[in-house]
């Protein structure tokens, strides 16, 4: 079968938050762009779903917010954990400076979907989907572009630039022979569906009791559940049966305990192998990784969709010149990772931080949880909640929108 052969600018390897929103931004700029997914949709369970007002003040900048946010969602003002019987506040959005003092929780294909509809609206957007990426093409010591399989058969894009953006177990990075620094992580996440009903509380709840963590978010019609388990112990939980499993969730949320009977087998369990990681350097010459493919981030504070889009945003803004000019630096692509690397490292030394302080101690211990100092100060202090709202609400290096529109005016 005959190789189809494209030529664009930039081409973006993977459909995640990074690579749509970058490919929707440089086409929005007039710059040509072909981003490349290898599923046929974005319909997978359990990715990250919740949108911060980071990212919801983007959508602002775009003018798009009051479109996006009559998806689906449901909005969270607070966060509360409850450590044993204690309740505790943890963060209030409510005061920060941003348009919407909220975090939106939106199934992730929303997200997607929404801005491909928006980037399909620009001539120089172009998705392609079911397609996947399998080699680089190196031509002189330079990336000049992929070569994929797609429903029409073999795939070459070439591009001035190739973005990798397919995530924690990216391709692209392994290809390019980036190397990747392992941080570690304490844990692993079984992820389920359990239905609601309409008398149950409208809030998500996260909640430390000896030797489980639970997490149930609220989706509308049904939970989204997070079971976390010890690292490498998915196996020791499935050997122990789902009876086991069922009383275990039961323990941890007993709102639920009328429902885990609804996980009929272990296909309707599905395991997060969490890795937090990051390459040392983030591009080779015509090749750069944005996003997971540079720094895969914990779930802790369910940040890393947003740190993904800032990198998206930064990326853009720093490319848009550039990449309308033909040539493409790699001074150009040193600066994205110094502008960037800052905010994603000590994003990730905090979630580590809680992961060794916190989750790994809570997973491993037997006895009855007090609440720790800082616990006891948010919610003795309420003005303290601001700090991890600001934190977890907006991050430490914001991105704001400098790429112009081609149909703006």
């Amino acid at each position: 079968m005959a190789t189809t052969v494209i030529n664009t600018r930039c081409c973006v390897v993977g459909g995640g938050p990074a690579g749509m929103m970058l490919g929707f931004l440089l086409a929005r700029a007039g710059i040509d762009v072909v981003v490349l997914e290898k599923h046929a949709d974005f319909l997978r369970d359990f990715r990250g779903d919740t949108i911060h007002p980071s990212t919801l003040e983007l959508m602002h900048e775009l003018r798009l917010l009051a479109d996006f946010l009559k998806l689906p969602h449901q909005e969270v003002s607070t966060l509360s954990v409850r450590i044993g019987t204690q309740a505790s506040p943890v963060a209030d959005f409510r005061h920060l400076s941003t348009t919407c003092r909220f975090v939106a929780l939106m199934p992730q294909w929303d997200f997607l979907n929404f801005l491909a509809d928006r980037g399909r609206r620009y001539a120089a957007f172009h998705l392609a989907m079911s397609a996947e990426a399998q080699e680089l093409i190196e031509e002189n010591g330079a990336i000049v572009g992929v070569r994929a399989q797609a429903p029409t058969g073999p795939l070459e894009v070439r591009a001035l630039l190739t973005v990798g953006c397919d995530g924690r177990h990216s391709t692209v990075r392994e290809r390019a022979g980036l190397k990747v620094e392992d941080l570690g992580a304490p844990m692993d996440v079984l992820w389920f569906r359990l239905a609601r009903r309409p008398q149950d509380p409208e809030n998500t709840e996260l909640v430390f009791l000896p030797g489980h963590i639970f997490i149930s978010i609220n989706r509308g019609d049904y939970w989204q559940c997070a079971y976390v388990i010890p690292k490498g112990a998915a196996e020791v939980v499935r050997a122990q049966g789902l009876a086991q499993f069922q009383r275990n969730v039961a323990k941890a949320a007993p709102l639920f305990g009328d429902r885990v009977q609804t996980l009929s087998d272990w296909d309707t369990v599905k395991l997060l192998t969490v890795s937090v990681d990051r390459l040392r350097q983030w591009y080779r010459p015509g090749l750069l990784c944005i996003g997971d493919a540079a720094h895969a981030m914990s779930p802790v504070g369910g940040v890393g969709v947003n740190l993904a889009v800032q990198d998206a945003v930064a990326t853009a803004n720093i490319l848009c010149q550039s990449l309308r000019a033909g040539r493409v630096a790699e001074s150009t692509l040193r600066r994205i990772q110094h502008r960037r690397q800052f905010a994603a490292k000590l994003t990730q030394r905090g979630q580590i931080f809680i992961q060794n302080r916190i989750v790994a101690g809570v997973l491993g211990g037997t006895k009855e949880l007090s609440e720790p100092l800082p616990f006891k100060l948010l919610r003795a202090i309420p003005f303290l909640r601001r700090i991890p709202a600001r934190l977890i609400g907006i991050g430490v290096r914001p991105e704001h929108i400098e790429t112009p529109d081609v149909m703006a005016g």
